[in-house]
């Protein structure tokens, strides 16, 4: 089984995880600006046995997309164009921003760390990937 890929895509970052190959464990695995998003997943692929792409789905609260949409959907047309063997899911990302600094705060770390925007994005990629899993491993029950 090949793992998974998720991505929080930003206007400036984009936050990335990746399960391990049982998918059980999602891991934050770095923050790359956007204009270096492609090839560093074009190496990143290349590299590991990734076999699904999950991105985060801005959706507002009566369920439609949000404004971020406008520069995430053409991300992932874009993402698809460049790996169309691939397979590409949108998950509902909603508050994983607000969760990841919940999670930071829980933590202990301080205030610098809260406004370390590489970290949250990270950590939100690492959200998006945990919710993918669950709604997977709920729907094999």
């Amino acid at each position: 089984m090949g793992r998974i890929l998720a991505i929080d895509y930003g206007q400036k970052r984009a936050g990335l995880a990746v399960s391990d190959e049982d998918r059980i464990i999602a891991t934050g695995l770095a923050t790359v600006h956007v204009k270096d998003i492609m090839q560093y997943l074009k190496d990143y692929i290349a590299k590991h046995n990734i076999e699904c792409i999950i991105v985060g789905e801005p959706l507002d609260m009566r369920s439609r997309p949000s404004d971020a949409s406008r520069y995430i959907d053409p991300f992932v047309k874009h993402l698809r164009k460049q790996f169309p063997d691939m397979i590409v899911k949108r998950i509902d990302e909603r508050f994983t921003s607000l969760i990841a600094l919940k999670t930071i705060q829980d933590a202990g770390l301080g205030k610098k760390a809260r406004q370390n925007k590489n970290l949250v994005d990270k950590i939100s990629a690492t959200l998006i990937l945990q919710s993918y899993m669950e709604l997977k491993s709920s729907e094999k029950k």
